[in-house]
């Protein structure tokens, strides 16, 4: 839990940063072989890539300003520039709204390109959680069994003093999990000859939704909230129910494709 890891001369490299950073140069190497591997225009996955993560980082830091609107409003060139303050949810919308479109202009499947690119995104996931961890952003509440708990430097965003559920470990844990089942589902998928495009897409979303909407109970930083739930529970009923909805439809648009060739 190290705000600042190191220092190149007096630029201070932070933590959060630079696991950023690592995550998204290791998704974009293994995007690459799995781009080669599947035989798609891996130029068109990278542009999707870069879109969708640029955008998605600016959709993830609008919502974080709109979920935080008290702070926002108080100082709202401290909530644009702060490193730390972004929300998954606006990020992972925005991002796969605009790689849509341009998979779509390139006229090529969005689902093939989908299902290729949301593995990686998962592996981003997981090192970004550990620049959290670091940062001391998105902890957990209280930890009532201290041998469980982490207790934060008062030079991090998390209360310092007592222990607190390290849920910044346990989501990194959980999307890195994510990433290898949708590594092996795709892999079975591909070589089944009877896989259909979309099932990692929907497999992710949903598999997401359900790891965030559990995790939520045991955060206990700042956010917004719809009535008893998180804003990001809330988000994840609905964004569980789109996978489910992807899963169903693109597998019976296989079957009848599957049916029409025979």
């Amino acid at each position: 839990m190290h705000f600042v890891l190191f220092n190149i001369g007096n630029v201070p490299i932070h933590g959060y940063g630079l696991m950023i950073g690592i995550g998204i140069v290791v998704a974009f190497i293994v995007l690459e072989f799995r781009a080669k591997q599947l035989k798609l225009n891996s130029n068109i996955a990278w542009i999707a890539g870069i879109i969708g993560g640029i955008t998605g980082f600016a959709g993830g830091k609008l919502l974080y300003m709109i979920v935080e609107w008290e702070d926002t409003v108080r100082d709202p060139l401290g909530a644009l520039i702060r490193s730390e303050g972004f929300v998954v949810y606006g990020g992972l919308i925005t991002g796969v709204i605009c790689a849509f479109i341009y998979v779509k202009a390139k006229k090529v499947s969005f689902f093939e390109y989908f299902d290729l690119i949301i593995p990686e995104v998962a592996l981003a996931q997981g090192f970004g959680r550990i620049g959290c961890f670091f940062a001391g952003c998105c902890y957990g509440r209280e930890a009532h069994d201290h041998e469980w708990g982490v207790v934060f430097p008062d030079t991090g965003l998390a209360p310092s003093g007592m222990a607190l559920i390290p849920t910044q470990i346990y989501s990194s844990i959980g999307d890195f999990a994510i990433f290898f089942i949708l590594i092996a589902v795709a892999g079975y998928n591909n070589k089944s000859g009877k896989g259909f495009k979309g099932l990692i897409a929907g497999l992710y979303i949903i598999l997401y939704s359900g790891g965030r909407f559990v995790i939520e109970f045991f955060r206990d930083d700042p956010r917004g909230a719809v009535g008893t739930l998180s804003t990001s529970q809330f988000i994840a009923i609905f964004t569980a129910a789109l996978g489910v909805a992807i899963l169903i439809i693109q597998s019976k648009r296989n079957k009848k494709a599957i049916s029409d060739s025979i």
